[in-house]
């Protein structure tokens, strides 16, 4: 039995609603270019980086960085969510591609490229989150939903434990990127394949 539409009491024909406003080709090239161009200059510096010179370097004026990011929270959401998209999604790659402990410790790298390019914006970052001027993402719950789904694939291998809390490997693994902030790359890699240890079978 179909539900009848709702009588029209406006004297009023109902319209369709119009399909969401979608950004033209040029737009989104230079919307992605301007992403692309601050997540680089983001994971190099270790203050602010001038909105002036993303945009110089995205071959775009500033009138048309503040078209599409209005404010540096903005522009600092953008990069931080592809960022974790990526992230996230190379998780899939390394499964398909490589065994899993090597699966694991390629993951773990493309981590730490994450944690050192939110560095560069951490402070816009935090400031965003606590005013509620930058949604409060749901970054540990998603990380550690993607270990989980690269020690899944190890334990039905019969390369990892299956015992291991991914949350545990979350709180190694921000244990190690907090410790080495300004150490040497080749200690923080050491650390890495300790993690890697910690979870294949003996």
């Amino acid at each position: 039995m179909t539900v009848p539409d709702p009588p029209n009491t406006d004297g009023c024909s109902h319209q369709p609603a119009p399909p969401p406003r979608t950004l033209r080709a040029d737009a989104r090239l230079n919307r992605d270019r301007l992403v692309t161009v601050a997540r680089a200059a983001f994971a190099a510096a270790d203050a602010a980086v001038p909105l002036e010179s993303i945009a110089r370097d995205a071959g775009v004026g500033i009138g048309t960085l503040y078209r599409h990011f209005p404010t540096r929270e903005a522009l600092v959401e953008a990069v931080y969510a592809a960022e974790l998209d990526d992230v996230t999604a190379s998780a899939r790659t390394f499964i398909e591609q490589l065994p899993p402990e090597e699966a694991l410790r390629a993951w773990m790298s493309r981590y730490a490229q994450f944690i050192v390019t939110k560095r560069g914006m951490l402070d816009t970052l935090l400031a965003g989150w606590t005013s509620a001027r930058i949604t409060t993402p749901t970054t540990r719950e998603r990380i550690t939903a993607t270990i989980s789904t690269i020690l899944t694939a190890g334990a039905r291998a019969g390369t990892f434990r299956s015992d291991v809390d991914p949350d545990d490997i979350t709180a190694l693994l921000l244990g190690v990127f907090l410790s080495t902030a300004s150490s040497p790359m080749d200690q923080t890699a050491r650390l890495l394949d300790l993690v890697v240890d910690a979870v294949r079978l003996s």
